[in-house]
Parts: C-alpha cells; sequence; structure tokens
C-alpha cells in the first residue's frame, strides 16, 4: 500500500503558512519514497518552503524502526518515533522487544509509536495480528513509553472505548498522543478531560467528516496536533494523491475554518504543543 501511495503524483504546494509555521507530529518518510538521505533533506526542503518546520517519522513495522533513526540522523529537522503497528504486533517476539528498547531509547526518538489498537484491518487481511495479540503488545509499549519517560503515539481505528480502557487499566503514560484522531465529540471530551493529546490529518478536511471537524473545535488549544500520516490521507482539495509533509498547510488551515479563527492560531498553538510534548528543544 506504501508503496503505492509513494508513486503517485504530488500535489502543488499549497500556500505557505504565517507566521513562524507549525510542525508535522506523525508522517512516514520512508513510505513516502524517501530511500536516501538526500530524499529526507528534500522532502524536508518542500516542507519548510510551506511553513512545516519539522516532522516526526513514525515507525511501524522492524525495517521502519531501523529507518527512521538514519533519517532522523540525516537532517536535524527529522525526528522519530519507534514501535511496531498494532496489525503487526504477531512478530513482537523477545528479539523484537529487545530491538525495538534499543532503538526507542535513542535521543532522536521522541515518542513510542505508533501502537493501540487496529479492530479494521484483522477483518481484511488475515496476515493481521487479532485483537488479544495486538492487546499485549500495546501494553508492552505502554511500559515501554513509561520506562523511557516518552510520549506513547496511539493508532486508534475502530477500537476507542478498548485504546481508553487499555490506557486505564495499564495506567497511561504522562503523555498520551492520539495519532490521526478519528473520533467524534464525545471522544473528544473523554481525550480532553484525560490530557491526551488529539492529533488532527487530513479527514478533518474531508466534506463528509462533519463529526470529526466538530471533535477538532472542541479539543482543548493547548491539547491540539496537526500531521499528514503521509504519504496516506491527503487533505482537501487533493484527496487521493500522494501526501508529504509539505501538504500539512490544508489541515492546518482546515481546523482553522472549523474553529473559526486564524490559521496562524492554529499554527501557532499546534508548534508550541509538538516542541513541549516531543521536548525538542533538549535536541537543539
Amino acid at each position: 500500500m506504501s508503496g503505492a501511495y509513494g508513486r503517485r503524483e504530488r500535489p502543488p504546494a499549497p500556500e505557505p503558512l504565517p507566521g513562524a509555521g507549525t510542525i508535522d507530529s506523525h508522517t512516514h518518510l520512508d513510505a513516502c519514497g524517501c530511500v536516501t538521505a538526500e530524499d529526507v533533506r528534500a522532502a524536508m526542503d518542500r516542507a519548510a518552503a510551506v511553513g512545516v518546520h519539522t516532522a516526526v517519522t513514525v515507525a511501524d513495522d522492524m525495517d521502519s524502526a531501523r529507518w527512521v533513526l538514519t533519517a532522523a540522523a540525516a537532517d536535524r529537522r527529522v525526528v522519530a518515533a519507534v514501535a511496531l503497528h498494532p496489525t503487526r504486533a504477531n512478530v513482537l517476539d523477545e528479539a523484537a522487544r529487545a530491538e525495538i528498547e534499543k532503538l526507542a531509547a535513542a535521543p532522536r526518538v521522541v515518542a513510542v509509536g505508533e501502537t493501540g489498537l487496529d479492530y479494521y484491518w484483522p477483518e481484511h487481511d488475515a496476515d493481521c495480528a487479532d485483537p488479544g495479540v495486538q492487546r499485549e503488545a500495546f501494553a508492552w509499549h505502554i511500559d515501554l513509553a513509561k520506562r523511557l519517560g516518552k510520549p506513547v503515539m496511539i493508532h486508534d481505528r475502530d477500537a476507542h472505548d478498548d485504546v481508553l480502557r487499555v490506557l486505564r487499566e495499564e495506567g497511561a503514560p504522562e503523555q498520551v498522543i492520539f495519532h490521526c484522531f478519528s473520533g467524534d465529540a464525545e471522544m473528544a471530551r473523554a481525550c480532553a478531560d484525560a490530557g491526551y493529546y488529539m492529533s488532527f490529518a487530513g479527514p478533518v478536511t474531508f466534506r463528509n467528516a462533519v463529526a470529526l471537524r466538530e471533535a477538532a473545535v472542541l479539543a482543548p488549544a493547548e491539547l491540539l496536533l496537526v500531521e499528514t500520516d503521509a504519504p496516506f490521507l491527503t487533505p482537501h482539495p487533493h484527496r487521493g494523491r500522494a501526501n508529504e509533509p509539505y501538504c500539512l498547510p490544508w489541515t492546518v488551515r482546515g481546523i482553522a475554518a472549523a474553529r473559526g479563527v486564524d490559521a496562524e492560531v492554529v499554527a501557532e498553538a499546534t508548534r508550541a504543543n509538538a516542541e513541549r510534548v516531543f521536548r525538542l528543544a533538549e535536541l537543539a
């Protein structure tokens, strides 16, 4: 899937964000087609030109977990997150746990993720880890995040109640990020009450995403993040084309319109929140 997206034509660059710009809190530069250090720098140059100055590139399998550290070393504008995607949790054996733990402890790894629960794919792909295996892996990643003192970055697909339940049962890390937030207003209230960050991606701009925009309006400004989840989920008006960090301004402007504020307000809040939750000042 990621390879197919990486081969799609990229949209033209959006209008640059005003002010100091923002941070892409979740992307997959390898799936965007980045292979070499030069590829990573070129992608970040395109992002910086429109006001996206930092990106968190996120692992979802073992090869990616190793690669994201290479990307973070290639460009100071890139930091990493390391974990096994819940659908791949069936490969989290003792050796994989030891390697994930070592990689996640690296200074430029700013979060443990993406981990969580995905109830969609196991019904469509027999190779995906079943919910029981996913829950065990999720609990292990939560414990790892607490031991490392880093945020846990959550993948939650069709599993809102169970994700919140596991966090309660296991004891959530100090900082929790719901990547590509997909809940409604009720879910947003639950996350806000718990102090969880909500990161919104391209779907918040889709015409039929009324409930998601309601959630984006309810999310407290101090818990709001933005992301591309590139190369997937390209925002309107280029839905279906290849996504990349430089496409983030469309999502920022979509959230700003829903909240009734200027784009600079959303850009500034999400930049400050990302700098805080990922402790980027410590890496400067």
